[in-house]
């Protein structure tokens, strides 16, 4: 888990977060009285998350994902060139 941070400590270095985020730890646990409280994550990555909920959210594009892993597991896959070539890239 990462380190997390109390609340009390990390109000003289919230300005300083967003450098320590990119440097590759991407959410920081805020803590009250040693509990998680809050998480602060890079505009990045809540971003990604986002987009994650609304995919796993829509319940039709969900069974075309995992229809296309089956498809992919069972070795029914085309050459990209030729996928290329259908779409005229």
């Amino acid at each position: 888990m990462q380190e997390s941070i109390s609340l009390t400590d990390a109000r003289p270095i919230l300005t300083q977060l967003p450098e320590r985020l990119a440097e590759g730890q991407g959410v920081v646990p805020l803590t009250r009285h040693g509990k998680p409280v809050l998480a602060i994550m890079t505009w990045d990555l809540f971003e990604a998350w986002l987009e994650t909920i609304e995919i796993m959210s829509d319940s039709e594009l969900m069974e075309q994902v995992l229809e296309g892993i089956k498809q992919i597991e069972m070795g029914n896959t085309r050459p990209w060139e030729e996928v290329k070539a259908d779409l005229d890239l």
